[in-house]
């Protein structure tokens, strides 16, 4: 789960370097939000095993929502990125 979550932040952080290049840019926006994906279904597992509680998987679930709202719309805007 902390690999996927960070991989979220350095494609992010690669993309917006690389903002210039809107198809390269677009590509990291959705490679983050792939892997923002992926952490949520590693939240599925951690409240199936009982690692976490069923309240603090929607806690976190409902920021990554957040943040996969920000995403679509840099892959939305990237105009707005340049």
């Amino acid at each position: 789960m902390v690999r996927s979550n960070r991989s979220v932040c350095s494609n992010i952080a690669e993309g917006y370097r690389k903002r210039q290049y809107e198809k390269h840019f677009k590509s990291k926006m959705s490679d983050a939000d792939s892997e923002k994906s992926e952490t949520q279904l590693w939240l599925d597992f951690a409240t199936a095993c009982k690692y976490i509680s069923e309240e603090k998987k929607l806690e976190l679930q409902y920021k990554s929502e957040e943040i996969g709202k920000l995403i679509n719309y840099m892959i939305n805007n990237p105009n707005k990125f340049n």
